[in-house]
């Protein structure tokens, strides 16, 4: 802030309130006009966002106590004084208003004070004897992050909840009751297809501003709990299918679990090896930005277990079958 506005500007006038107005009343003003002329509100209309940053500005320095202080006092000593450059047949300049307050004689011999720019060893400014007197420190009304007012409202702050799902809602989507830290219950909507350390920002559900700003967001941390059969592959989702050896060898049509649903019948081809991946379209996660596919691996399934007779069943097989190392590729490859 110059210190020039604050003798030029009227902030009672701006926020159209009484110089005695309490602090509850600049706020309920403050938040009114800024609702009014807020850019959002009036998008591409210079003319309110000027008006919005006047009252910014004009509110920064009333709303608080000690700049308050200081603005009454600097309007109050400067009612009604002209800021001119002093000379011959002119009026008092600007060193002129304060010449009196010092002890000098305007326009006469006596010694008038002077108000240079403040520098490295230099005399200090205007804003540097002012600050002096009402216990600044520096730049008159500013602070540490430019001149407060600056930017219009702030926004309120963001709650963070957390909340832990099962792997079907999480998939289908859900409305949930969630405790905030003030212990009120609030209904968030889980989203169809929500991920396991997905992040919910729920945009106005958070803290509301301290000035008649946006209110915060309120943040949702989703947890999902593992499924015993299926497991989560982006927008598709996975499942192992065991399958017999005669099943694979042969070839056989199988039924193969959905989410939710019904199962489907599979075909296996004859010949089909342990790993291979069979596709269900459309039965995996749908979302607004589309729907994935159930992704069947086989596993043949081999028994642990045999009696005498299949034993030797098994033996008389492998006395048939081709001569054949399945090995023998991989080892080739991996001597390369």
């Amino acid at each position: 802030m110059a210190s020039q506005d604050w003798f030029d500007k009227d902030f009672y006038k701006v926020l159209g309130v009484s110089k005695d107005a309490s602090e509850a009343e600049l706020k309920k003003t403050y938040r009114k006009l800024a609702r009014q002329y807020h850019p959002d509100s009036n998008p591409g209309d210079a003319a309110a966002e000027n008006r919005f940053k006047e009252i910014s500005e004009a509110y920064s320095v009333l709303s608080d106590k000690e700049q308050r202080q200081e603005y009454d006092q600097v309007r109050a000593m400067g009612s009604g004084a002209r800021f001119t450059a002093g000379g011959g047949g002119q009026g008092g300049g600007f060193e002129d208003v304060f010449g009196g307050m010092f002890g000098q004689q305007q326009g006469g011999s006596g010694q008038r004070v002077r108000f240079g720019q403040g520098g490295p060893g230099g005399a200090g400014g205007f804003e540097d004897i002012l600050g002096g007197m009402f216990g600044g420190g520096g730049g008159f009304g500013q602070t540490s992050g430019g001149y407060r007012g600056f930017g219009g409202p702030t926004k309120g702050r963001d709650v963070t909840a957390s909340t832990t799902l099962d792997f079907t809602t999480a998939i289908a989507g859900d409305t949930v009751k969630l405790s905030q830290g003030n212990g009120r219950p609030v209904n968030v909507r889980i989203p169809a297809g929500v991920a396991d350390g997905q992040k919910i920002r729920l945009r106005g559900r958070g803290e509301p501003s301290p000035d008649g700003g946006e209110a915060g967001d309120l943040v949702v941390a989703v947890t999902v709990r593992k499924h015993p059969v299926f497991e989560r592959d982006g927008l598709n989702l996975r499942v192992d299918i065991p399958v017999t050896f005669p099943e694979a060898a042969l070839g056989a049509t199988i039924q193969v679990p959905t989410l939710g649903g019904e199962p489907v019948k599979l075909k296996v081809a004859p010949g089909t090896p342990s790993g291979r991946v069979l596709r269900v379209k459309g039965r995996g996660v749908a979302t607004k930005n589309g729907t994935g596919d159930l992704l069947a691996t086989v596993q043949v399934a081999v028994p642990s277990h045999l009696s005498d007779k299949q034993r030797e069943a098994v033996e008389a097989l492998a006395e048939v079958l081709p001569d054949e190392n399945p090995r023998e590729d991989l080892l080739a490859k991996a001597r390369d």
